[in-house]
C-alpha cells in the first residue's frame, strides 16, 4: 500500500479554488497524468459521480475508475479508486491567511501482478513527484 500525501498554498481563497476543482471534467488541463476522462451516467459532479480515467505515468496506462464518495463544498472530494489499482483519495481545502492549502491525499494498493506492496513501495515517489507537479500546474491556473 502507498500512502502518498502532497499540498501546496494557493493565493486564492477555498471557494475560488474549488469553483475550479469542482469542474472534475476539467482535472485533465492540470493533471499530467490524466489524459482523458469519460462520466458514466448523467453525474458531473457532486457524491456518487463516477468517471473512467484513463491513466498514464511514464509507459504504464490504466483505466482509473473513480467514485465520488464524498463531496463537502467548498472544503472536501473525497473518491474511491475502482479499477486496476484500488484505494481512496481526497483533495482537502483548507483556508490560510495567503488562500488556501490544497492538499491531495492518496491511499493506493497495486494489484499483485504489478508487485503489490513492492510495486507500490517503487510507485510512491514516482507518484508523489507526478502529483507535486499536477499541483504546480493547478495552482498556475491562479497566477
Amino acid at each position: 500500500m502507498a500512502q502518498i500525501r502532497v499540498s501546496i498554498e494557493i493565493p486564492r481563497p477555498p471557494q475560488v479554488v474549488w469553483d475550479d476543482v469542482a469542474r472534475l471534467e476539467t482535472h485533465v488541463e492540470w493533471m499530467a497524468d490524466a489524459e482523458s476522462i469519460e462520466f458514466e451516467g448523467e453525474a458531473r459532479s457532486g457524491e456518487g459521480t463516477v468517471m473512467r480515467v484513463l491513466t498514464k505515468v511514464g509507459p504504464l496506462r490504466t483505466t482509473d475508475i473513480i467514485r465520488v464518495v464524498r463531496w463537502d463544498p467548498p472544503t472536501a472530494i473525497a473518491v474511491q479508486h475502482e479499477g486496476l489499482v484500488t484505494g481512496e483519495g481526497e483533495f482537502t481545502l483548507v483556508p490560510t491567511p495567503a488562500g488556501t492549502r490544497f492538499v491531495w491525499s492518496e491511499t493506493l494498493e497495486m494489484p499483485l501482478y504489478l508487485g503489490g506492496a513492492v510495486g507500490a513501495f517503487v510507485a510512491k515517489p514516482v507518484l508523489e513527484w507526478v502529483w507535486r507537479r499536477n499541483l504546480k500546474r493547478l495552482a498556475a491556473r491562479f497566477a
